[in-house]
């Protein structure tokens, strides 16, 4: 079983979206069952707060539920737990690195990373569009999940 999370600052944006697109892409799939996938945020800040209107707006747009998440924060153990650790942006993963001391197994990257152009996901929080930031993760998404099977 491969044991995916996401992160991003909050928990409330883009990682839970991640998060549910790929649950869905991978049950779309029939795969469910070879994959385990979280999300969390690298700060405290959004502790137990549910996923942020108008994300969850833009996943049921796409008949995707993210029904009773609510954000919790990365650990240390995180990194033992997880096979791979997915920031929306560069800079999570610096944060990330400080909560795990570091990355010996070469385990967090980008969610874009393993598209064929990898970048940061602009954050919708300030930017305003969900629209842009659903297309990113699930390009994303796709090329991650395309690059896990290959691997099988």
């Amino acid at each position: 079983m491969k044991k995916i999370l996401f992160i991003c600052w909050g928990n409330i944006c883009r990682s839970p979206m991640a998060e549910f697109i790929f649950k869905d892409l991978v049950e779309k799939r029939g795969l469910s069952d070879q994959f385990y996938i979280a999300s969390a945020a690298h700060t405290s800040e959004e502790l137990g707060n549910p996923v942020y209107p108008p994300a969850k707006r833009k996943l049921a747009e796409h008949g995707i539920s993210c029904e009773g998440k609510r954000a919790v924060r990365m650990t240390r153990d995180d990194y033992d737990k997880y096979d791979l650790i997915l920031a929306a942006e560069q800079m999570n993963i610096s944060y990330i690195l400080r909560i795990t001391g570091g990355d010996p197994e070469n385990k967090i990257c980008r969610i874009l990373d393993f598209s064929d152009s990898p970048r940061d996901i602009s954050d919708p929080w300030y930017t305003g569009d969900f629209e842009r930031a659903y297309r990113d993760i699930l390009e994303g998404c796709q090329a991650l999940l395309e690059h896990l099977l290959s691997e099988m």
